[in-house]
């Protein structure tokens, strides 16, 4: 349960992060809402993995890897955002950073 709270914290997270994107500068009603509630929902569900036991290097570092790889792919493929291939091997790094954490973590 918990693993599933957290996608759906990171899932929260990047919904929040995109609609900023649209807000404006939060001029805008409808996505500043939306970056509201997203963020607010997405720390909510972190706490609740947190409280449910997750390791907080864990479940942070799973969150911040998939938020911003998440972010990065859609800005590239969706919002006419560039991604290089040295973004795309930081990701990388990042993502086997968080893995090493968690496999490290298991002992």
């Amino acid at each position: 349960m918990p693993w599933l709270l957290l996608i759906g914290a990171v899932v929260a997270e990047v919904t929040g992060t995109i609609a900023l994107r649209f807000s404006d500068g939060f001029t805008k009603l409808l996505p500043s809402a939306i970056t509201i509630v997203g963020y607010g929902t997405a720390f909510y569900l972190l706490s609740q993995v947190l409280r449910q036991g997750m390791g907080i290097g864990v479940a942070y570092g799973v969150w911040a890897a998939l938020g911003v790889t998440l972010v990065a792919v859609i800005g590239a493929l969706f919002l006419g955002d560039t991604l290089t291939w040295v973004q795309v091997a930081g990701i990388v790094l990042v993502i086997a950073g968080v893995a090493a954490l968690e496999l490290g973590g298991a002992h």
